[in-house]
């Protein structure tokens, strides 16, 4: 079962400059409970975007370049050639960015996606759901506190 996981605003803006443009400490606690132990893939520039790899999770990262190396993870330059590396979890994980969101829509099963409540200037964007390919499962929110500057919802989708 291939899931695509991420946080997106209402405009399904993802992030600008190659980062987040919120901070929602329960979402990376969910995201890290949903991913760990799984295999990950990501484009070049996500993966660039942490300052180490993340405990506990297989790697892959898509790029064109050919020369591109990295301690601690697997390198491939294609979306199949990634599925075809994480073939042995039972779930892996896309985390992004917006060109490999889009890529995968048509093969994933699953999206765990955040709704953050709020528009957001944004330079890389979420694909929209498609409602005749895609149904919402079940969805919890959380309010905006002291921690969480944003109300979200944590959407489950499951492909018809």
């Amino acid at each position: 079962m291939i899931t695509l996981i991420a946080a997106a605003g209402e405009n399904n803006e993802l992030g600008k400059d190659n980062d987040l443009v919120w901070h929602l400490p329960d979402d990376f606690k969910r995201f890290k409970k949903l991913t760990t132990g799984h295999h990950i893939i990501m484009g070049r520039k996500t993966f660039e975007s942490f300052p180490k790899p993340l405990p506990n999770r297989t790697h892959i990262v898509i790029t064109r370049n050919k020369n591109y190396q990295k301690e601690g993870i697997i390198v491939v330059h294609n979306l199949s050639d990634a599925i075809a590396k994480a073939k042995g979890d039972e779930q892996p994980f896309i985390i992004g960015g917006g060109e490999i969101y889009r890529q995968s829509m048509d093969v994933a099963d699953k999206i765990e996606l955040t709704r953050v409540h709020g528009s957001f200037e944004a330079d890389t964007y979420f694909p929209d759901i498609p409602p005749k390919h895609w149904k919402l499962l079940h969805q919890i929110t959380h309010e905006k506190d002291e921690k969480h500057a944003y109300r979200f919802t944590y959407e489950t989708w499951v492909r018809k």
